[in-house]
């Protein structure tokens, strides 16, 4: 059957089987201009021009859902920014009384925080994604370059009181590009604003897709040796291009690690050695170290 505003499924790393609501199909409609962004390059905008009807989606969204049964998150997304979605408060309403063992998503820029409407809609969310890409002023304008001049100490605080109210899981996400936020710095003052925000998983990531500005991703060295410096929160780390030389930890290091910093599942797979990987299961058959389910994603942590 064709949808034209649900998408999917997509298998998701990061959140499972996604079954997806485009929440501007034909244009980007965004409130930042990411230098990052794959998108095509248009203006910026404070609200989706002539989105969607809300029964429209819900009705196409009642037929997926019947014919994709295996589904772990209805993600609403969109060409930009979801929640300049002027009918979202609906339509989250009628997503939940839809939905049964899945969890309802949006994937959004943080600048929802700003929006008191919108804000109160994402929090009957099970779980929600900010993107801070930095906690520096001048860095955070020079990368999302948004339509209004947001202050990012706001932006920060903002995001700290939504998550005193939110009862489910938020998802904090970084997207470094070289030579504007990837320095010790950079990380350190993200941690700083992560430490207020007190999110459920930290996200890090780099550009993997063509971008519509001239910018550059780092390696995957790069982004590991970055997530050094964030311990406010577990870290997942998003690259597509494996490291050059695996981590060999023995018991004592992984016991070390994992008190300071949880690994994924995903990480452990792909960057541990295969004595790691054995250490890893004696600590866990041992009762040292516990499963823990982030938003979709497996960590190991003490």
């Amino acid at each position: 059957m064709g949808y034209k505003f649900i998408f999917g499924p997509v298998s998701s790393r990061r959140f499972g089987s996604s079954l997806g609501i485009d929440l501007s199909p034909d244009q980007k409609s965004c409130n930042f201009d990411c230098l990052y962004c794959e998108l095509k390059k248009a203006k910026t905008i404070r609200v989706i021009k002539n989105g969607p009807n809300s029964k429209v989606i819900i009705n196409e969204l009642k037929n997926a859902l019947n014919e994709f049964k295996d589904i772990d998150v209805i993600t609403l997304t969109a060409n930009g920014e979801p929640s300049l979605y002027s009918d979202l408060s609906n339509l989250i309403t009628q997503i939940n009384t839809l939905k049964t063992t899945q969890k309802s998503l949006i994937l959004s820029n943080g600048s929802a925080v700003l929006n008191p409407n919108a804000i109160e809609a994402l929090l009957n969310l099970d779980i929600v994604k900010f993107s801070l890409d930095s906690a520096n002023q001048k860095t955070f304008r020079k990368i999302d370059r948004s339509i209004d001049n947001i202050d990012i100490n706001k932006l920060v605080e903002l995001m700290s009181q939504f998550r005193s109210k939110f009862k489910g899981e938020l998802i904090m996400e970084v997207l470094v590009v070289a030579g504007y936020n990837d320095s010790d710095d950079e990380f350190m003052a993200l941690n700083r604003a992560f430490k207020k925000i007190l999110p459920n998983r930290i996200d890090i990531s780099t550009i993997d897709r063509p971008p519509a500005h001239n910018v550059r991703g780092v390696s995957s060295e790069t982004l590991h040796y970055l997530a050094t410096f964030i311990d406010a929160a577990p870290v997942s780390i998003a690259s597509r291009t494996p490291l050059k030389s695996k981590f060999d930890y023995s018991k004592d290091d992984l016991e070390k690690l994992l008190k300071l910093r949880p690994q994924s599942l995903y990480d452990i797979e792909n960057n541990f050695t295969t004595n790691a990987k054995i250490n890893l299961e004696t600590l866990i058959n041992e009762g040292k170290v516990i499963e823990c389910d982030l938003a979709g994603m497996k960590f190991y942590r003490i």
